[in-house]
């Protein structure tokens, strides 16, 4: 089964002033981790940009993280980033899905159930996604975990080599 690491709405100025994500700095180190481990395990690597309300060429609405050679940029306009972009596409068949990034409620939750329904074993990497609203993140944790998604700690999530699937 192959793995595939979705970055969602990962922003530079998620950990900036004056409006900076709760524990940015870990919730980056977290993503920094996974990006660093799916890169050396030649796992796909899919970036997905918030592409509405005026975001694209926003100064700071641009990814964290560079897409690298062979990696993917998915510009989405609403919740879901596979409403009416060519994230579908770019998915293996079954691929296990491994989700990171910020605006848990928005993004990450919608594109993670809507994978779910799509058929791919969903795997949320806690502690690798926030949003500014407090608690937040656990409930969204706790309704994915109840849709079928598997939430575990980023640092459990180990990549294997393309098509190899993710271990824990």
């Amino acid at each position: 089964m192959a793995t595939v690491l979705l970055l969602l709405d990962e922003q530079k100025n998620a950990p900036l002033p004056p409006d900076p994500l709760p524990g940015a700095a870990a919730v980056t180190a977290a993503i920094d981790g996974l990006v660093r481990r799916a890169r050396s395990a030649g796992a796909l690597v899919v970036h997905v940009r918030d592409a509405g309300a005026g975001a694209p060429g926003v100064p700071g609405r641009e990814p964290a993280t560079e897409a690298a050679d062979g990696e993917h940029v998915v510009d989405r306009t609403g919740p879901d980033a596979f409403a009416g972009t060519g994230l579908a596409a770019l998915l293996p068949v079954g691929a296990e899905v491994v989700v990171a990034g910020t605006r848990s409620e928005i993004g990450v939750r919608a594109t993670a159930l809507t994978a779910l329904d799509r058929g791919h074993r969903v795997v949320l990497a806690r502690g690798a996604h926030a949003t500014h609203a407090p608690g937040v993140p656990r409930e969204v944790e706790a309704e994915l975990r109840a849709a079928g998604a598997l939430v575990v700690d980023p640092q459990s999530v180990e990549f294997g080599p393309a098509g190899d699937g993710s271990r824990r």
